[in-house]
């Protein structure tokens, strides 16, 4: 992504903004999202950017929080054969708060065998996930950014 061109984006309806290379599309209006995310995909390179607003893991500390998170993503497609990469420790984010709260984050990357759809478990796909997780207390919100980039397509 070094040296592309970005532009800035509003995500959920203009709450927020970000800026990513042109190539990626929102889709969100395309296919069937839930309100809570945001998704902007590269369908010539099969990559994706989600974004989603949750409610707050209050039971998840904040140091484990990016990692809980790629775990559930990699059981909620049904992963079979999945890593953790690497995953970070938690920071500040001072220039963004939650009323007093400062905002904390966290990442984590994982390796995750998918498959798309129907395609069946013979028709794996080998993806690393790049996650993180923002947590804003006083909004009782964890907003978690992944993206995916594709290793092996089958």
């Amino acid at each position: 992504m070094a040296g592309e061109s970005g532009t800035r984006r509003p995500l959920f309806d203009g709450a927020v903004s970000t800026a990513f290379p042109v190539r990626f599309q929102d889709v969100s209006n395309i296919r069937e999202v839930p309100d809570h995310q945001e998704v902007l995909v590269d369908p010539a390179r099969d990559e994706s950017l989600i974004f989603e607003l949750l409610d707050l893991k209050g039971e998840v500390e904040d140091g484990d929080s990016a990692l809980w998170f790629l775990r559930d993503v990699a059981n909620e497609q049904d992963a079979g054969d999945n890593s953790v990469v690497e995953h970070s420790g938690t920071i500040e984010l001072a220039g963004l708060r939650s009323g007093e709260a400062p905002a904390v984050a966290g990442t984590a990357v994982g390796k995750l065998a998918v498959s798309k759809g129907r395609q069946g478990r013979e028709a794996q796909n080998i993806v690393r996930l790049y996650l993180a997780n923002i947590r804003l207390k006083n909004a009782a919100t964890d907003v978690v950014i992944t993206a995916y980039e594709p290793l092996l397509i089958k």
